[in-house]
């Protein structure tokens, strides 16, 4: 049998670095004048090209000789634009006419290719550049490795050594002071975690996905040098795998082949460049029902680190390549591999507020001074889920929420915060977790997450051991990676306990304390809560205090700074414009389109909106800070009157307070404590912030006292016109209800039977009623020998059945 002819690459490598180097010198912004440009003689055409079209990557070889910038981007888009400009328009982007197309599908080689061009078309650094103070000191190293390359070079060459002379050369990685990127093509399609295959290994391909791991920057070795205690020559090593095996013999000239030379390490004569792994997770809407998000390992190097934080949702271009596993996860994996991304390029999907600000275009700034001419605030405020129809004062706290309010340090270094925390609770489907779920998208870092599938480390941070170090790390859950946005937490009430006490101190102090596995740190989680929740027995029952039917500890709801009740009231006029609402956007996809076509604000004007809102400080005058001080005040004696009518409630009869008799108050939930006051200067700054203020007024303290009191005139909630009242007497009404069950299970007016504690109290609270409620009743009637409880309170008998 003959053996198979070798196949042979269709692509001349050499070839290929000289269309490079011609893209290099050719390639201009504009690209229609491209063709023409002739770069026989560079300096004349530099000085003769207008500024927009000299070379654009001449200029940037320029500043990385002069070290101003460390990394070479080559735009894709412009190297099809030159290749389609001076070849052929109708070049189709295929293997054998594009070179773009060549790049793409086989990045990681073309990364040496430009390497090399850049090697030979890199000018001599300006003598401004290398007689700097704070130049760096391996520049020094460098040239004086570079003229002893030389001199040897030039001694081997006069000795008639020409090979000897070539292999004496230094490696180009270890002079080489910059790294080539890959930035993709603008129509390349983002791709989920899950659809990149092994057909596209080697391939440059884009990744969407949530960051939610980052690692520390580490030196990651590239070239290893030696020197050998012999003969004193150097020897290098280039490092391509994550593990190598250190050379131990002298492998040069200069030493004899028996009596070869032992080498050593030379960390300072060694290149390393900086390295970062981190770990991208699909985004929700990218997972299919049922399956679990999966996550991709991207490296990071030179200045590609730092880029990404966790939290940050983002594009990332890099080269997908499979990685062999190490050490005993080798021998566990047997032929298995893994697979990673070398990150090129890194675009974020949500740019942060402070960004967004500072590159705005100028389209956009001519949309916010036309929306800053009317009322923003009510304008801006119904773009919150336009799709939800009503609840204007929520979306108004939600606006204030997303501007919140400037955070202060005093000079002892104590912080207060400025975040707005909201708490919204209420009925079954009055949308609340469409709010949170808009207010999570629009927020440029938002998390959304539930109590029940969420534990005290998923919120604060989890121990993990690093798989590339061992060592034990944090890996910050959704408080942390909502550092500097928003966390959005559905089902509040139904997490456990010890999960919600992680929460107490992000509310106030927003820092998360651990010291657990030997780590003992304070992590940053300046975030907002904007929590949803249902009463207990999941409807607000009226029947019941608002404590009961919120059933939170107050430790925890005086940390919010609005607390609303949205409750589902029966209303002829609100259900159909309600139900007209909902027609209307199922009926055409999408919110209805306001009456002024002035007062349509999209998702990214309100972005942008919340943006500049946030860069401005309003400060507190004089006058106003009075003003406020007599508000708290005010309230605070209010407060006082109501704890003192409730006290005095108690000691009178149930009936005369329900008949009216006795005047009816509002609740100690929510109501003025110490932390309102900070609420109150909080929501008026967010309001001056959104009125584009320079300070705060009297109607901004106004307007959050207003809402304060809507959100707190909620809890007292009693029943609509045309409902049913309560019962006059409650122990009657939970005597009513045992009878009738004692009767169901086989009992005669003559002779009840024994009922069960356990299961009598579940039906009194299915029926409104409290546990106390409960209680009091049975107190009652076996005061007057009607009920007998036994000592372990498991059964209740019937003594008399009247």
């Amino acid at each position: 049998m003959s053996a198979l002819e070798p196949i042979r690459s269709v692509v001349d490598y050499e070839d290929e670095v000289k269309q490079i180097t011609k893209f290099l010198e050719k390639f201009v912004v504009n690209g229609k004048k491209q063709a023409s440009v002739d770069m026989d003689d560079e300096m004349d055409i530099m000085d003769a090209v207008p500024d927009k079209q000299k070379p654009k990557y001449m200029a940037l070889l320029r500043s990385v000789a002069n070290r101003e910038i460390d990394t070479v981007e080559v735009s894709l888009d412009d190297v099809r634009e030159f290749e389609v400009a001076t070849v052929d328009a109708a070049l189709p982007f295929a293997q054998g006419s594009s070179l773009a197309f060549r790049i793409e599908h086989n990045a990681r080689s073309y990364v040496e290719l430009f390497s090399r061009a850049v090697d030979a078309l890199l000018p001599e650094a300006d003598e401004s550049a290398m007689q700097d103070a704070g130049a760096d000191v391996l520049d020094v190293l460098f040239q004086a490795r570079r003229d002893r390359d030389r001199r040897d070079r030039e001694a081997l060459q006069t000795q008639g050594d020409a090979a000897a002379a070539a292999a004496e050369s230094f490696p180009a990685a270890l002079t080489r002071r910059y790294t080539v990127r890959f930035v993709p093509r603008s129509n390349q399609r983002a791709q989920a975690v899950r659809e990149v295959g092994a057909s596209q290994i080697g391939h440059l391909v884009t990744v969407r996905g949530i960051v939610t791991r980052v690692s520390d920057v580490r030196p990651a070795m590239v070239v290893a040098a030696y020197v050998c205690d012999e003969c004193g020559s150097e020897v290098f090593q280039e490092v391509t795998a994550r593990q190598f095996t250190p050379l131990t013999q002298c492998a040069s000239s200069q030493c004899g082949p028996r009596a070869r030379g032992r080498l050593h390490k030379q960390t300072r004569g060694s290149r390393f460049v900086r390295f970062q792994e981190v770990r991208l997770q699909e985004l929700t809407d990218q997972v299919p029902m049922g399956d679990i998000p999966r996550t991709l390992t991207v490296h990071c190097i030179e200045g590609a680190v730092r880029t990404l934080s966790p939290g940050d949702m983002a594009h990332v271009a890099g080269v997908f390549v499979p990685q062999p596993y190490t050490g005993m996860r080798a021998l566990r994996a047997g032929l298995l591999a893994d697979t990673l991304l070398e990150a090129h390029h890194v675009r974020p999907l949500k740019r942060r507020y402070d960004e967004l600000a500072a590159t705005a275009p100028a389209d956009m700034h001519l949309r916010l001074a036309a929306l800053g001419r009317g009322d923003a605030y009510t304008r801006v405020a119904r773009a919150i889920a336009p799709e939800i129809f009503g609840h204007e004062d929520v979306k108004k706290a939600l606006l204030l929420l997303l501007v919140g309010a400037p955070a202060k340090r005093t000079r002892e270094g104590m912080a207060i915060r400025g975040d707005i925390n909201v708490c919204l609770m209420g009925d079954p489907g009055v949308a609340k977790s469409q709010l949170l779920r808009f207010v999570a998208t629009v927020a440029p870092r938002g998390v959304y997450t539930t109590g029940r599938g969420s534990s005290s480390a998923g919120l604060t941070a989890a121990v993990l051991r690093d798989a590339a170090t061992g060592e034990l790390v944090l890996e910050g859950g959704a408080l942390v990676l909502a550092d500097n946005g928003i966390c959005a937490i559905d089902e509040f009430d139904k997490m456990d306990e010890t999960d919600r006490t992680a929460i107490h101190e992000v509310m106030e102090q927003q820092t998360i304390s651990i010291a657990k596995a030997g780590i003992t740190t304070t992590l940053n989680a300046r975030t907002a809560i904007l929590a949803a929740a249902n009463p207990a027995r999941s409807r607000y029952n009226p029947r019941m205090t608002p404590e009961e039917n919120i059933n939170l500890p107050a430790a925890l709801l005086s940390r919010f700074d609005v607390l609303f009740l949205m409750l589902d009231r029966p209303s002829a006029e609100a259900d159909l414009q309600l139900a007209r609402h909902v027609a209307w956007v199922h009926t055409h996809g999408r919110h209805p389109d306001p009456v002024d076509p002035a007062d349509a604000v999209d998702a990214e004007l309100l972005r942008h909106f919340v943006a500049a809102a946030r860069a401005r400080v309003p400060v507190l005058p004089s006058d106003v800070a009075e003003y406020v001080v007599g508000a708290y005040v005010q309230l605070r004696q209010q407060h006082k009157a109501a704890v003192e009518a409730a006290d005095a409630r108690r000691t009178l009869a149930r009936s005369a307070v329900d008949s009216g008799a006795a005047p009816a108050t509002r609740s100690a939930i929510g109501t003025t404590t110490p932390r309102t006051l900070l609420a109150i200067l909080r929501l008026a700054q967010a309001r001056a912030r959104v009125r584009a203020a320079e300070a705060v007024a009297i109607e901004d303290v106004d307007e959050a006292l207003r809402l304060m009191d809507a959100a707190h005139v909620t809890l007292d909630a009693r029943p609509a016109a045309g409902e049913r009242p309560a019962r006059t007497d409650t122990s009657s009404a939970i005597y009513a209800l045992m009878v009738r069950h004692a009767r169901t299970v086989g009992g005669t007016d003559a002779a009840l039977p024994q009922i069960a504690y356990a299961e009598m109290l579940d039906r009194v609270r299915d029926a409104g009623f409290s546990e106390a409620d409960f209680s009091r009743c049975i107190q009652q009637y076996e005061d007057i020998d009607v009920l007998q409880v036994n000592v372990t309170r498991t059964r209740i008998t019937f003594v008399s059945a009247s």
